[in-house]
């Protein structure tokens, strides 16, 4: 075991026994005094590590239970929008753009602001074995950034939400997500590689709001109208553990 091992290295371990399937899907996580134990560091350290196996979509608290392994059924909204950023193997994510843009007539009402309205954005390209497969742009209001100016570099959204959240000390309560169709503008074409003269995308629109009802970030995600977009919800009631 490597001295001052951290809270990555921990959580690393626990996601490669997760991928090769030493921890299947339901399976106990190790409770936090176990893994403080075997790994010799704080339970603070635990957390983190347990947090980011959270966020990436790989483990999730059932009550009575603990903290289990994922299974295929948990991709509901929450799941999406907390793992959004964990890529592929085959995947990559390119930043295009990131500064302050003035809001436009889509992003201005869901952040409650009006037109132009100075507003920070992160544009990247997620590509996958090569080919471009989704822009994706992030959009955060001004409260946001004075509260995590770190956002100023780029960072995933999930991190960007988690960041902001524990520093205004609000938590994050829903997340509303729009997909409409519409025809590609140029620039998506060029990114995306889509060649044909009248392309259709479908957009996905996503509003993340705070507990005190603030809206924390507005996030679009664009793809070829061929693209499949596919996520599932287990609407079977949970089922308490027999004591």
């Amino acid at each position: 075991m490597p001295e001052n091992i951290g809270y990555a290295e921990i959580a690393a371990q626990y996601r490669q026994q997760i991928q090769d399937g030493q921890l299947r899907p339901g399976d106990a996580m190790p409770s936090l005094r176990k893994v403080c134990e075997q790994f010799g560091v704080a339970q603070t350290t635990a957390n983190r590590a347990f947090r980011m196996l959270k966020l990436e979509g790989l483990t999730l608290a059932r009550p009575g239970v603990g903290t289990v392994v994922a299974g295929p059924s948990s991709s509901t909204l929450a799941a999406r929008v907390l793992s959004e950023s964990s890529l592929s193997d085959s995947e990559a994510s390119r930043t295009l753009e990131i500064g302050t843009i003035g809001a436009d007539e889509l992003i201005a009402p869901r952040l409650a602001v009006t037109p132009g309205t100075p507003v920070h954005v992160q544009r990247r390209i997620v590509s996958r074995d090569g080919v471009p497969v989704y822009l994706s742009s992030a959009f955060y209001p001004a409260y946001v950034i004075a509260a995590a100016p770190e956002l100023k570099e780029p960072a995933s959204t999930d991190e960007a939400r988690e960041m902001a959240a524990e520093r205004l000390g609000v938590a994050q309560r829903k997340a509303l997500e729009e997909v409409t169709s519409r025809p590609a503008t140029e620039s998506e074409r060029t990114a995306l590689g889509l060649t044909a003269g009248d392309v259709v995308v479908t957009q996905v629109v996503r509003t993340v709001t705070l507990e005190d009802d603030r809206v924390i970030e507005v996030a679009v995600k664009v793809v070829g109208g061929s693209t499949i977009l596919r996520w599932a919800s287990d609407l079977r009631p949970a089922i308490a553990p027999v004591v």
